[in-house]
């Protein structure tokens, strides 16, 4: 009797992780939108499923500060900054919905969006 549970255990564990893997595959065909903003105000929005070149742009602050801004077909990063703590760049590549990467001298959040966000609230404030 214990092998026919064992048998019915794992069959629920292989269903239980081929959902969670197609789930998570869906999420990653959405259409994933970068939102660059400096002081609370959107300064440009990229498609990030829809980049068919890598590109740079650069964020100047006003101040004398800078970011430099790397952006390829799902992905995006800080490539480059002259803030002191190097917290933006050192973070790498973010790709999924609600990923941020933040300059906190330069007044500098990125974020990711999906096409499914139906709120701009995230699922922990809810």
């Amino acid at each position: 009797m214990k092998k026919r549970g064992d048998l019915v255990l794992a069959l629920v564990l292989l269903v239980a992780l081929a959902g969670s893997w197609l789930y998570i595959t869906q999420l990653s065909r959405d259409n994933l939108t970068a939102v660059v903003s400096q002081d609370g105000k959107v300064i440009r929005e990229i498609n990030l499923t829809a980049v068919e070149e890598p590109f740079q742009f650069r964020v100047d602050d006003g101040q004398g500060g800078f970011n430099i801004i790397e952006v390829e077909r799902g992905r995006i990063r800080v490539l480059e900054a002259n803030c002191p703590e190097q917290v933006d760049v050192r973070q790498g590549w973010i790709s999924a919905p609600h990923e941020s990467l933040v300059c906190l001298p330069h007044r500098l959040v990125v974020s990711i969006r999906s096409s499914k966000d139906k709120s701009p609230v995230d699922g922990i404030v809810r």
